[in-house]
């Protein structure tokens, strides 16, 4: 045999021998599961979970993510656990049975929703938490959340001028299990346990709820008719407290601060029956988390510095209610 045929040979075999090796080390799943930092799962499904959407603040939280995900080229699904561990587990396993490429978590308990997240990470698939903590960090690809201590102090400072320092209040606190409900709580009184002249007499968990809140409002004021003043953790408790002092005749002499930025609580400042609340901007942090959550889907990266990111609160009296232009949004000019 010459050389040139010998050569052409060995040519031939060398190819059939790597294209083999190709075929052999290619699983048959291996588009389904594919690391973080592929590009080929761009376009596959984000799974949203958010807490209770007949909040308009989680309402808009999901929609904005939702939103932003189409952008971007996913398709997008959203859940409601309702406050509930159970519910929300269940939305994992959904999540995860659905091949999503990542999960946006505003969890249902700061504690009790870890082991959902670490069903997910065992699955591979990255977790993005917003709004609310989760007591463990390292497990979350990142935690987004408003700076509700800088918020809390932003309200508590304005709902002294309002009050002229002297009174007795009341104030209603979101749930325990959320973080959030704490923080504010500790930021209003580290303000407020300044001033000797303003007394409170009187608290109730009213769990984020403009019924509970309601309820809870009529409780304490059988308890102190007189208080004049209401600080709340978030707007839709203050907005029922507004309702119980209607219906007792007593809201003219009663100074209300919210927390959230809602549209009713917009509507209730221009109304002259909220003082003020203080907008928390999901709308901000929704849309960047889906950047975030794309960015690790195509590089294995957030591109933040850090897990968690905290987004500034901003004030909203009667000053400056005329820049509110969409939900949960100030316009800046």
């Amino acid at each position: 045999m010459s050389r040139k045929a010998i050569a052409l040979k060995l040519v031939t075999v060398a190819v059939i021998g790597a294209l083999a090796l190709a075929a052999c080390s290619k699983s048959p799943d291996s588009g389904a599961s594919a690391a973080p930092g592929d590009a080929s799962k761009a376009g596959g499904l984000m799974s949203i979970i958010v807490n209770d959407p007949s909040n308009p603040y989680w309402q808009t939280e999901g929609n904005v993510a939702k939103a932003e995900a189409e952008k971007l080229g996913y398709k997008a699904t959203v859940g409601a656990s309702k406050g509930d561990t159970n519910t929300e587990s269940n939305l994992i396993d959904t999540a995860i049975t659905n091949k999503s490429v990542a999960i946006i978590l505003d969890p249902a308990n700061a504690s009790g929703s870890i082991g959902a997240v670490k069903k997910a990470v065992a699955a591979n698939i990255p977790v993005i938490i917003v709004n609310a903590e989760i007591n463990q960090e390292g497990l979350a690809k990142a935690q987004l959340v408003s700076n509700n201590a800088q918020g809390a102090a932003l309200g508590a400072q304005q709902w002294v001028k309002d009050m002229g320092e002297t009174g007795n209040y009341v104030e209603l606190l979101g749930s325990p299990s959320d973080n959030n409900a704490a923080t504010r709580s500790n930021g209003f009184n580290t303000v407020l346990s300044q001033y000797p002249n303003l007394k409170k007499v009187g608290s109730q968990v009213a769990d984020w709820d403009r019924t509970k809140g309601h309820d809870k409002m009529q409780s304490m004021l059988q308890a102190n008719p007189n208080i004049t003043g209401v600080i709340s953790g978030n707007d839709e408790m203050a907005l029922g407290a507004i309702a119980a002092l209607k219906e007792a005749g007593k809201l003219s002499n009663v100074k209300i601060g919210g927390f959230d930025g809602s549209p009713d609580a917009i509507a209730a400042i221009k109304a002259g029956e909220l003082q003020y609340t203080v907008l928390q901007p999901v709308a901000t942090f929704a849309a960047k988390a889906l950047d975030e959550a794309d960015s690790f889907v195509k590089t294995g990266k957030t591109g933040a510095a850090t897990e968690k990111q905290l987004f500034d609160c901003i004030l909203v009296t009667k000053a400056n209610v005329g820049d509110y232009t969409s939900p949960f949004t100030l316009s800046s000019k």
